[in-house]
């Protein structure tokens, strides 16, 4: 793993880069069809010209063509939606529960954020107990009371204060567990959640480092849709550990 200073640059950096959260400036629900797009349009967009283009969704993908040019296909991204830079934007289509939308990222906004975080704690760095189990099927909540259905097939327990905790990732991404969790430092840190990424997995064990817990998108940007903790992931203590609200 990174040192945690460089951990930090980086994760800031990614905040701030075109595809990050800070100018992300609509979520706009689509039906699969011809759409027009820009400020007096049916799709309307907060800035820009009146007239950006025409969207098009079909069940094979997406395309988007700017007036008198031909259509662009959007493109997929790792671990991530399709996109296709559109200037003065950056477009991607969000697909949550089979309903597409059009989020809009505004490439002239200058990203710009204070992260806060806990003093690193060394304490709060912990190789965990890591099992595998038959996959089985899940709901998890959204913050925009939709829910999100999810495969589990791994949990990660540890020792606090002579009692067992469980902690179960619900997402994966870049290859990684993603634990959505909440602690009795909520309202300092992110009231709904924080998201921990293990790191260094083996068939037996896990390090999850708290140190480098984040604040997850919906912190930072009304257009995203995050995921809430599972009930075994709302733990009764504090973890003084990882990133304050931004």
């Amino acid at each position: 793993m990174l040192p945690l200073a460089e951990w930090r640059a980086a994760r800031l950096a990614a905040l701030a880069a075109p595809d990050g959260w800070l100018n992300l400036v609509a979520r706009i629900e689509l039906t699969p069809g011809r759409h027009l797009v820009g400020t007096e349009q049916d799709v309307r967009l907060p800035s820009g010209p009146d007239f950006l283009g025409t969207l098009e969704i079909t069940a094979s993908g997406a395309n988007f063509a700017r007036p008198g040019e031909a259509p662009q296909t959007f493109q997929p991204v790792s671990d991530a939606f399709p996109q296709l830079r559109v200037d003065p934007f950056l477009l991607e289509i969000h697909t949550v529960d089979g309903v597409p939308a059009l989020r809009v990222r505004d490439l002239t906004v200058t990203p710009a954020v204070t992260l806060r975080s806990f003093p690193e704690n060394p304490d709060w760095t912990l190789r965990a107990k890591w099992e595998s189990f038959a996959p089985e099927a899940a709901e998890v909540a959204m913050k925009d009371g939709s829910k999100a259905a999810v495969t589990l097939t791994h949990r990660a327990t540890f020792q606090h204060q002579g009692k067992t905790v469980t902690l179960t990732p619900t997402h994966w991404k870049a290859g990684k567990p993603m634990f959505v969790f909440r602690d009795a430092t909520a309202g300092e840190t992110y009231p709904a959640a924080r998201f921990l990424f293990g790191e260094d997995p083996t068939d037996t064990e896990i390090t999850l480092d708290f140190n480098r817990a984040i604040s997850p998108p919906c912190a930072f940007t009304d257009f995203a849709i995050c995921p809430l903790p599972p009930a075994g992931n709302i733990l009764p203590f504090r973890i003084e550990a990882g990133e304050l609200a931004p």
